[in-house]
């Protein structure tokens, strides 16, 4: 992971959630398995809008095979939080996310990570090339932070 500190405008895709009461820890803070949540839901709802594509229903689907999180600073609820996704390494079954959280505000970043995906076929388990559709939308993510 880079010690790089990107804005929200370095990140080409990015959504708002909203956090809520039951994400919290006992001490008060958005748990860390809910920013795994956020990694998630980027990716997914960027999947969904800009790839067409149903993970639901479709014949080719990407699993997880890696996730990080470092985490720089506590979010709580009720905070709005801006989650930036953008392409770090596409190869021909997997793509890797550069995924960052920002919270309040003053749109502090609250963490970052990374996500990797494989491209398999639903029956069989086994990697596929991306498709090329989705790769049209992967490479608009991808690029060099400046």
């Amino acid at each position: 992971m880079t010690d790089f500190a990107p804005s929200l405008a370095d990140y080409p895709y990015h959504i708002e959630l909203t956090t809520r009461a039951q994400d919290c820890d006992a001490l008060g803070h958005i748990g860390n398995v809910v920013f795994y949540s956020f990694f998630d839901t980027v990716v997914n709802q960027f999947l969904n809008e800009r790839c067409n594509l149903s993970v639901a229903s479709d014949t080719i689907v990407p699993f997880v095979t890696s996730s990080q999180c470092q985490y720089m600073s506590k979010v709580s609820y009720p905070e709005s939080v801006f989650v930036g996704l953008r392409v770090i390494k596409i190869a021909r079954s997997t793509v890797t996310f550069g995924v960052s959280v920002y919270a309040g505000e003053n749109g502090r970043r609250a963490a970052h990570g990374q996500l990797m995906q494989v491209f398999v076929e639903r029956s069989t388990d086994k990697a596929v090339p991306i498709p090329g559709h989705i790769k049209t939308e992967l490479d608009k993510l991808a690029g060099e932070l400046t």
